[in-house]
């Protein structure tokens, strides 16, 4: 958690003429939304804007796609000013898995080589790096970072498997089901040092990082702009410096496939690129309204409030979790045993909760323990984490008991 805990409730956010900042979403009333962080939520008027576009692609198509690369150009710059980065180093490809996959598809490890991933990543990026390495006949090597490493033990224990047999790092900047931060600054330096590539997986980075891009000593990124970004979904963002990039192609084949990157990038056939076009609308949104570094201390400290008041709801030894390098706007609280042991029952728990409690909330899993991971946005407020302590709480613990009970009488 943060160094100063919130034990109260941080004033909501409010529009500009008084509505909640909810309004501005269309979001379910009738759903409680805590769980920001795995889909996002797009503003009205990013999706106003979107369904402007598409009306334009369908009223006139050939007069579209031809002048979409360099509208798409136009749109790089917009979100390469965001992210602090040159657009010359910025590719647009539809989520962070993507990105990751076109680094994988540009790359030919050695026979025999490793790939160095840490036991926090992301699932379907770690498949994809499985999946490289059984293409070249290598391995991966995983690196096991302890939840609570501070940044000096983490960075050791993803330094100290590195060797003369690692052929590419993939290293997440922020936790998907950990919520917490790694030192990929100074994992990418080592990493150079030794002449090894590195990949991060930035997937929540941008919105919930000022500058996810500073200090970079890294190869390659890749961050979702449709998370944090409230950009509409499949808007990311992939960038690439040093000599490796010239590597990168799209996943799909096109009439730039002859242009130099990024720009071959900005032309795939009939793919609908209007969530491109529209993710500067989402981020002026937020910038407009309220500011982006006011945005992410509201974030912060809903964060932190709803950490508490949810922690101390669930019994001992349960409750809100101390991460190594914490992030604004997500937290961690251990769940009661029985419940979340592993992704399966992660995700089965995620949707029973929709389902039955009215409740979009995150549950992962993390060395057989069970987690609530929030993350909070501008359109949350303390009453959601209040709700969710009174009328949820019970419930889960209720459950763990069942789910203790069925195991011990097998």
């Amino acid at each position: 958690m943060s160094e100063t805990e919130v034990t109260t409730a941080p004033h909501p956010l409010l529009l500009a003429d008084g509505r909640p900042a909810d309004r501005a979403w269309s979001l379910d009333p009738a759903l409680k939304h805590l769980n920001h962080g795995s889909f996002g939520a797009v503003p009205l008027v990013a999706q106003e804007r979107q369904e402007l576009l598409r009306v334009e692609m369908e009223r006139s198509p050939v007069v579209w796609f031809p002048a979409l690369p360099q509208r798409l150009a136009a749109t790089r710059v917009e979100l390469a000013d965001f992210l602090r980065v040159s657009a010359d180093d910025l590719a647009l490809v539809p989520n962070a898995s993507a990105g990751a996959s076109v680094v994988y598809a540009a790359l030919t490890p050695r026979p025999g080589g490793e790939i160095l991933v840490t036991d926090h990543g992301y699932g379907a990026v770690t498949m994809g790096a499985e999946r490289l390495a059984r293409r070249c006949g290598g391995r991966v090597r995983t690196a096991r970072v302890p939840l609570d490493a501070d940044e000096d033990r983490a960075y050791e224990a993803v330094a100290g498997e590195l060797s003369d047999a690692t052929e590419l790092v993939v290293v997440d900047q922020i936790t998907s089901a950990t919520a917490r931060r790694l030192p990929v600054e100074r994992i990418g330096a080592e990493a150079r040092r030794r002449g090894i590539p590195v990949l991060v997986d930035g997937a929540h980075a941008p919105g919930l990082l000022a500058a996810p891009l500073a200090d970079a000593t890294y190869d390659f990124w890749t961050g979702n702009l449709h998370k944090w970004g409230c950009a509409p979904r499949g808007t990311a963002a992939l960038v690439a410096r040093g000599p490796l990039r010239e590597r990168l192609y799209p996943l799909i084949d096109s009439w730039a496939a002859a242009d130099p990157f990024p720009d071959r990038f900005d032309q795939q056939g009939t793919v609908d690129a209007t969530a491109y076009l529209a993710a500067p609308t989402s981020l002026a949104f937020v910038e407009r309204t309220w500011g982006w570094p006011a945005a992410r201390r509201y974030m912060d400290d809903l964060a932190d409030y709803g950490a508490h008041v949810i922690g101390t709801a669930l019994a001992e030894p349960t409750g809100a979790v101390d991460v190594g390098m914490p992030v604004p706007g997500m937290r961690l609280v251990r769940l009661p045993d029985g419940l979340a042991a592993d992704r399966v029952e992660a995700d089965a728990l995620r949707d029973r909760v929709a389902l039955e409690l009215g409740v979009e909330a995150a549950f992962t899993s993390f060395d057989g323990v069970g987690y609530l991971r929030l993350s909070a946005h501008v359109y949350n407020t303390a009453a959601d984490y209040e709700y969710f302590a009174e009328e949820c709480v019970p419930v889960l613990n209720r459950w763990a008991r069942e789910n203790t009970g069925k195991r011990s009488a097998r």
